[in-house]
């Protein structure tokens, strides 16, 4: 069987499609009763995104979740949105609309193969076990054609892993890199294990950084599954419209999307609170994989010094180690976690774009910045935070 032998098909919302038939293509390591690679591709996940309006009418998220069949049977599938606009993303291609838009084109809507608001490495293309190499043809030839018989400006494939990269280039994607922030656990049993793998000075910073953090006269807890209340996400809930309103001008998430978190993805969750005579003044949420623990979304009602250092990084760090996780994904950009142990890495997306003079025009773009990307990684990992012994010792 080829790929031009199988049946796809767009589906308008993932009510139309079994969640165990999804999730046998997102996130089959989980069918041994562990939990999935990360959740962000399961049924439960986007489901919950397009049920409580986060994407959908009125988002700028359309979705147009894309299936592949072989014998009646799903092997494959794709989280896959009409966008009409680049918020939310994390892969910026504002400069690319502008320039597309001078020229004449119209640049929205577009396709987006990712996870909304999430970005996080993981898989974009879901395949079903025994069907990896079919299944992907597939997904990206439909993909594409979407793409071009409905005229539409390009596709983009944002945060996908190594591996997916590799493929889509072989059949004809362009890859675009960028750079995030993350933690590796070397085989820590504590933090103070991690903690001696650096510098002297970075240790001192860091220690003194908790303190101040500890001290701002309360306690720090962390909740997940049952542990977790309702209470809980209508605090977390106002920390989340704070921050959203300064970066974003308005929250992605609706407050329906916590309420289905709680009642249906409350174990794949931790939630860490400051609380204050019982009262949380500040929350960081982070999403539990198998073997990583994804930083998601952190807000206050109060400030307190180095607290957002102590919730988002330092409690991570800590529950991964408590976990035996391999790493922690910080999110976004910032170049301050590099000083709290978290390393710079490369992230991967794949971009297609129909007009030929465009595609020539972005790949010349891309060639650069990824020169750009490598040169700035290579110097940030000289200058981290891990310990030099020759350099010790010659202080």
């Amino acid at each position: 069987m080829t790929a031009t032998e199988i049946e796809l098909h767009v589906l308008p919302s993932l009510s139309e499609i079994d969640p165990a038939v999804w999730d046998a293509c997102a996130c089959p390591e989980a069918e041994d009763g562990g939990p999935p690679n990360d959740p962000f591709t399961t049924h439960r996940f986007l489901s919950a995104l397009e049920r409580s309006g986060s994407v959908g009418p009125g988002t700028g998220w359309h979705p147009q979740y894309l299936t592949a069949r072989a014998g009646g049977e799903v092997i494959a599938c794709a989280p896959l949105y009409a966008k009409g606009h680049s918020q939310g993303e994390y892969i910026f291609d504002h400069n690319w609309a502008h320039a597309y838009e001078r020229a004449g084109g119209d640049y929205y809507p577009k396709l987006q193969l990712a996870v909304p608001f999430t970005p996080a490495t993981g898989r974009r293309f879901l395949l079903r076990p025994g069907h990896e190499e079919l299944g992907f043809q597939a997904l990206v030839q439909g993909a594409v054609q979407l793409t071009e018989r409905n005229g539409l400006s390009s596709l983009h494939v944002t945060f996908c892993t190594g591996d997916e990269r590799g493929a889509g280039v072989e059949l004809g994607l362009m890859e675009r890199s960028s750079q995030q922030y993350h933690w590796f656990n070397d085989g820590y049993g504590s933090f103070d294990d991690f903690l001696s793998a650096l510098s002297s000075r970075k240790r001192k910073v860091i220690r003194r950084e908790r303190r101040v953090a500890q001290d701002f006269g309360g306690t720090i807890r962390a909740y997940t599954g049952d542990d977790l209340r309702p209470d809980h996400w209508e605090a977390f809930w106002r920390f989340y419209q704070d921050t959203g309103a300064r970066k974003w001008g308005s929250p992605y998430l609706t407050r329906d999307f916590f309420d289905l978190v709680q009642a249906e993805m409350r174990d794949d969750v931790l939630l860490v609170l400051a609380e204050r005579d019982g009262v949380p003044v500040a929350g960081a949420l982070n999403f539990i994989g198998r073997d990583v623990l994804y930083g998601r979304y952190w807000g206050a009602v109060e400030h307190h010094p180095m607290l957002h250092f102590e919730l988002c990084y330092y409690q991570a760090i800590d529950h991964a180690i408590a976990r035996g996780q391999s790493r922690v994904e910080a999110g976004a950009q910032g170049d301050h976690k590099l000083a709290r142990g978290y390393l710079p890495v490369t992230c991967h997306s794949l971009h297609h774009v129909p007009n030929e003079g465009f595609r020539r025009a972005i790949a010349q773009f891309l060639e650069a910045e990824a020169r750009a990307v490598e040169e700035d990684i290579e110097v940030l990992t000289a200058y981290g935070p891990f310990r030099n012994t020759q350099m010790e010792e010659q202080e």
